[in-house]
């Protein structure tokens, strides 16, 4: 159901609407989760390390799709917010198809130049075939991957956080039941965890584009639209282009810090990728929180009601300070458990010490990161995009800079210590901004509401 944002208590609006996406986003990674522990206990530690190698490469390619996305996403609230309903659909339809032909085009460059990239990246011998396996099955997705993204950012523009929930929650567990078959059973290795996540993508965005045909057929409307038009496509590109930028270069520094990983052998790159893997669900509900600040805030701009952004701002701070706080403490209790539960632990207590290390160094600075992901919500969500976009190069800028300025006085360990660095500087850059007010009149639609009838 379409949830109208600009109305009701800030606080209980943003909560209600935060909660299926951070639900919705834990299925999604607990799946990605389980593929690395099945990898890792019933096939190896160089195994995982592959995974985990392959993973900075597609994430390169997820930024593109999660760029477009955010564009779409920011264009559509305003409409929605501004009640401009033939926009929105004819918004939807034009990102739908344009998704679909770069996908295409993404999946020739992604089959094709994977091998080239894994050399680039000082891959090591023996994780390489499993690596290069894994990259041209998963490329083989993309237009799976690109179609369920968009179609959860257009559900989400809309204020419906829950149908993605329940999307991802049966993808998540086709995943886990395919991993067991495919790995266990069948022996597939890591072309199984592989098939097994381009089966479930692919089911998950089937289903998800025949409820939003189904709901945008339901949806009343009193002016035109159409199936593709250029200049919303300009529009969206507004905020798309930048945020493409953004997630490609944020994807680019994963890859050079994961070059610099690569060099300590695998050990610290089975350690790594492990503690990534928790890493990167631990800090997901406050992401959803900044995602739901972003969707919230594009509604209520669209609306001409920047009052309600800024009530709002301040229950999704306490929302992510309170989340980074637990999540800290939990990690700090037992991370060592959880990267045991990746690897074999009796014979593998070097990669176990080295994700303990990580983890303990990045979860203590959680509220920071949670902070700065809110406000940037608000920036992008209000389509200042630009100073969005300097805020987050800047922090991850400094990571890359630091992590190998750092490495050489004290080691490996300056890859996770310029993490939190990052997110210092980030949050200094959007916390100006904020307090300038300047974000209010960035709008990117003429968002003037329709005469009622």
């Amino acid at each position: 159901m379409n949830k109208d944002m600009t109305v009701g208590k800030p606080g209980k609006t943003l909560f209600f609407f935060a909660v299926p996406m951070v639900l919705g986003n834990l299925f999604q990674q607990l799946y990605n989760i389980v593929d690395s522990m099945i990898v890792g206990n019933f096939v190896g530690s160089d195994a995982l390390a592959a995974v985990g190698a392959s993973a900075s490469i597609t994430f390169l390619f997820v930024a593109i799709a999660t760029g477009m996305s955010v564009g779409s996403s920011v264009v559509i609230s305003q409409f929605f917010g501004a009640r401009q309903m033939g926009k929105v659909k004819t918004c939807i339809y034009t990102i739908l198809l344009f998704a679909a032909v770069l996908s295409a085009v993404l999946t020739v460059v992604g089959v094709g130049g994977s091998g080239v990239i894994l050399r680039l990246m000082n891959t090591p011998d023996n994780v390489f075939a499993d690596a290069s396996t894994y990259l041209k099955i998963y490329f083989a997705g993309m237009f799976f991957l690109f179609t369920y993204n968009t179609l959860t950012s257009i559900f989400n523009a809309l204020g419906d956080s829950r149908s993605p929930l329940v999307f991802l929650a049966f993808s998540s567990i086709t995943n886990i039941v395919l991993d067991l078959v495919f790995v266990i059973r069948f022996g597939m290795g890591v072309a199984g965890v592989a098939y097994a996540t381009l089966i479930s993508q692919g089911i998950s965005a089937v289903l998800s584009f025949i409820w939003l045909m189904i709901r945008l057929r339901r949806m009343q409307i009193r002016e035109e639209f159409s199936y593709f038009d250029y200049r919303t496509l300009k529009t969206i590109w507004k905020i798309a282009i930048p945020s493409t930028i953004q997630q490609s270069i944020v994807s680019i520094g994963f890859v050079l810090v994961q070059a610099l990983v690569n060099r300590y052998g695998s050990v610290v790159m089975a350690g790594y990728a492990a503690a990534g893997k928790i890493d990167s669900i631990a800090i997901l509900p406050m992401v959803n929180v900044g995602n739901a600040m972003s969707t919230f805030t594009a509604q209520n701009i669209g609306a001409g009601k920047p009052e309600r952004v800024t009530k709002g701002l301040r229950a999704g701070w306490v929302m992510s300070g309170v989340i980074g706080l637990i999540v800290t403490v939990i990690l700090f209790l037992w991370g060592d458990v959880f990267v045991g539960a990746f690897v074999d632990t009796a014979s593998n207590l070097e990669v176990i010490g080295v994700g303990v290390e990580y983890l303990r160094v990045v979860s203590t600075f959680y509220v920071v990161m949670g902070v700065m992901n809110t406000a940037n919500g608000v920036l992008r969500g209000a389509g200042d995009i630009k100073v969005f976009l300097v805020s987050a190069l800047c922090n991850l800028g400094s990571r890359v800079i630091l992590a190998y300025a750092l490495a050489y006085v004290i080691g490996k360990s300056a890859i996770w210590w310029a993490i939190p660095i990052g997110w210092s500087i980030g949050l200094v850059i959007s916390l100006i901004r904020l307090k300038s007010g300047k974000w209010k009149g960035k709008s990117l639609v003429d968002t003037t509401p329709l005469p009622e009838d």
